[in-house]
């Protein structure tokens, strides 16, 4: 492991994180750290493909892939959070933490983003600092499971939106599509995606890096993904109680009667 390599990308998450805490001081807002997490992730990659000793195959996989994640991701979450409206979970944040939550913030929500993506970065360095870049089956496995995560991710939400969009559903529980065989589709793919990332990753040496793939599920089941949205989601959609109890929460499967 080239810890050198390690940090700049550390030093990178770390400026962007810095620029989006002092964007959050003028807006009084701070939702558009979600924007900035998949863009985390692209910085700390290019940073260690930059600074690597050779460019190879592997390496041009590896930046394809997360830069296509990485702008589909910031864009749409911009366009969902876009508005003057913080998000309840920020909003609950501030709340807990005033009144000096403008300082607090730069390190419990913007720092400790910047904090867990550079851990999760660790695939993408793996693949910056493998020996050799001969692509191989491996790869192959790894970018094909990127894309049936991305699709599946990207689909999710497409039917997500358009579900919102109707006045209609408010309040309501989306059951169709994707959404029929699991609660969060769009955390599976993500977590499909990091598991991509690592084969690709494991296909240059850095079996080390399954700490990534595994902390990412951890945060989508038991932390920032699952747990927290379904915290409080029975008290604005009462169906949901019905809805939990016949559909899978990650896994995709069958709907129980």
């Amino acid at each position: 492991m080239n810890w050198q390599l390690y940090f700049y990308g550390l030093a990178a998450i770390s400026t962007l994180s810095f620029a989006g805490w002092l964007m959050s001081l003028v807006r009084k807002n701070v939702t558009h750290v979600d924007s900035l997490w998949s863009l985390f992730l692209a910085v700390a990659a290019y940073s260690y493909a930059l600074n690597a000793e050779v460019f190879n195959a592997r390496i041009y996989l590896m930046l394809f892939l997360v830069t296509l994640w990485a702008i589909r991701l910031s864009a749409y979450l911009t366009w969902r959070n876009w508005g003057p409206h913080e998000d309840h979970r920020y909003a609950a944040i501030r709340k807990n933490n005033a009144p000096q939550f403008w300082l607090k913030s730069l390190y419990i929500v913007f720092g400790l983003q910047a904090l867990l993506a550079w851990i999760i970065s660790l695939p993408l360095l793996g693949v910056a600092t493998s020996a050799h870049g001969t692509l191989t089956l491996l790869d192959v496995s790894g970018a094909l499971l990127f894309t049936f995560g991305f699709v599946w991710q990207t689909v999710a939400d497409w039917q997500l939106s358009l579900f919102k969009a109707d006045p209609s559903h408010r309040g309501q529980v989306l059951r169709s599509g994707l959404w029929r065989y699991s609660r969060h589709p769009n955390y599976f793919g993500e977590s499909c995606i990091w598991w991509g990332f690592y084969l690709i990753a494991l296909a240059a040496g850095a079996w080390w890096s399954v700490v990534s793939p595994i902390l990412m599920t951890l945060l989508l089941l038991k932390v920032s993904g699952v747990a927290l949205l379904e915290k409080d989601i029975a008290e604005r959609r009462p169906d949901y109680a019905n809805y939990r109890q016949q559909t899978n929460a990650f896994l995709p499967w069958w709907p129980k009667k």
